[in-house]
């Protein structure tokens, strides 16, 4: 697994390649924890276009980081999953509280609506 941390306004943008399984959770939640308390991060943005595999450990860490976005008054947004893993986050519940688009152009079209609504 790979991960690339970028910062724009605030926002986090991850770019995650390969499976967020048992093997991978630990040293993903630790690295994104940092990156978000290190760049002043409001909001994440997930880009999950290169994960092939997310088990329940990385579910949990999808959840664990949506609290702490939530925790700064932030928005989290998934985007760019593949018909698997699309699937899995559906089952899990996770897409009925975390925003979900095809690509980061929608994502920042959302959060820029969602900014103006909340001034």
């Amino acid at each position: 697994m790979s991960f690339i941390f970028n910062s724009k306004n605030r926002t986090l943008l991850v770019k995650i390649t390969g499976e967020l399984d048992l093997v991978t959770a630990k040293e993903f939640r630790e690295r994104l924890d940092k990156a978000i308390d290190e760049m002043f991060t409001k909001n994440l943005f997930l880009d999950l276009t290169r994960v092939s595999f997310i088990d329940s450990s990385g579910l949990g860490v999808i959840l664990g980081r949506y609290r702490k976005i939530q925790e700064k008054r932030g928005i989290m947004i998934i985007y760019g999953m593949n018909t698997n893993i699309k699937r899995i986050l559906e089952l899990s519940g996770i897409l009925s509280i975390i925003p979900a688009f095809n690509s980061e152009n929608e994502a920042w079209t959302y959060l820029e609506r969602k900014s103006l609504k909340e001034a």
